[in-house]
């Protein structure tokens, strides 16, 4: 009797051992943080950046920013700012927050990091990645380069077909 309690037992603790060794696994598993990003901070939750006046959240993908009344989240930087270079900007990497709402401390981070605010220099995550577009002329010949005239260039721009 006494074997068959032990052994209950050793299941019993077998089995609670491996359910928070489960529940522990979940939560290792955060978002990526984008390839503007700063380099060297893979554990943070939330960037603020000054020239936007916005936040970044890293887990799930959303910039966070102030807009008719209200805060909003999206996967894009709001319509006034959707040419912002998030390469060149500055990133404050929000070490000491962990909540839901980075924008409780609004008031503070806008006075400490002003639009244009440079701390030391920072490297991104990865690198920007540079879209090529040709050119298609009127012709639909695929040259961009119109300044081929002269003799033996027919149908490149010099008039003469």
């Amino acid at each position: 009797m006494k074997t068959l309690k032990l052994i209950v037992a050793g299941i019993i603790l077998l089995v609670t051992s491996q359910v928070a060794q489960a529940q522990v696994s979940v939560n290792v598993n955060l978002g990526n943080p984008p390839a503007w990003g700063p380099a060297g901070y893979s554990a943070a939750e939330y960037y603020y950046i000054p020239d936007v006046q916005a936040y970044y959240d890293v887990r799930a993908t959303q910039f966070i920013y102030f807009g008719n009344g209200k805060w909003n989240r999206s996967r894009n930087l709001p319509n006034q700012y959707r040419n912002y270079d998030l390469y060149n900007g500055y990133k404050v990497v929000l070490n000491d927050y962990h909540g839901s709402r980075p924008y409780a401390n609004f008031k503070n981070h806008k006075v400490k990091y002003r639009k244009g605010y440079k701390g030391s220099p920072q490297r991104n995550i990865g690198a920007r990645k540079v879209i090529i577009r040709k050119e298609v002329n009127n012709r639909g010949n695929n040259h961009s380069d119109h300044s081929k005239k002269g003799k033996g260039n027919k149908g490149h721009g010099n008039g003469k077909q």
